[in-house]
C-alpha cells in the first residue's frame, strides 16, 4: 500500500507561482511512476504531468507545457510540481497519483486527497 499526501496549494494571482509536493509513505514507493491530475468544478479529471520511476522521462499536458515542471530526485520522496505563470483556468483540485506504469491516463493505483489551487485574475 502507498499513501499519498499533497501539499502546497493555495490562492495566487494570475502570473504567480506555486510548488505542489506529493509525499508518499508505504512500501515500494521507489518502484512507482508518479502523475499529477486536476479537476475543476463541473469538469472531468484531466492529466497534468507525469514522471517515470527514475525521473528521466516526463510528460505534460499541452495546456501546461512550458509553465509546469514535474520533478523527483530519482525514486526519492517527495515528487514536486512547479507551476509558473499561473492562469485562472489552472484553478482546480490537484491530485497526485502513483502507479507501476507512467501514463497520461488515470490508470494509477494510488491517489491522494488533493490540494486546492485557486488562481485569481
Amino acid at each position: 500500500q502507498v499513501q499519498l499526501v499533497e501539499s502546497g496549494g493555495g490562492l495566487v494571482q494570475a502570473g504567480g507561482s506555486l510548488r505542489l509536493s506529493c509525499a508518499a509513505s508505504g512500501r515500494a514507493f521507489s518502484s512507482y511512476a508518479m502523475g499529477w491530475f486536476r479537476q475543476a468544478p463541473g469538469k472531468e479529471r484531466e492529466f497534468v504531468a507525469a514522471i517515470s520511476v527514475s525521473g528521466g522521462t516526463t510528460y505534460y499536458a499541452d495546456s501546461v507545457k512550458g509553465r509546469f515542471t514535474i520533478s523527483r530526485d530519482g525514486a526519492k520522496n517527495p515528487v514536486y510540481l512547479q507551476m509558473n505563470s499561473l492562469k485562472p483556468e489552472d484553478t482546480a483540485l490537484y491530485y497526485c497519483a502513483a502507479g507501476r506504469i507512467v501514463s497520461i491516463t488515470p490508470i494509477y493505483d494510488y491517489w491522494g486527497q488533493g490540494t486546492q489551487v485557486t488562481v485569481s485574475s
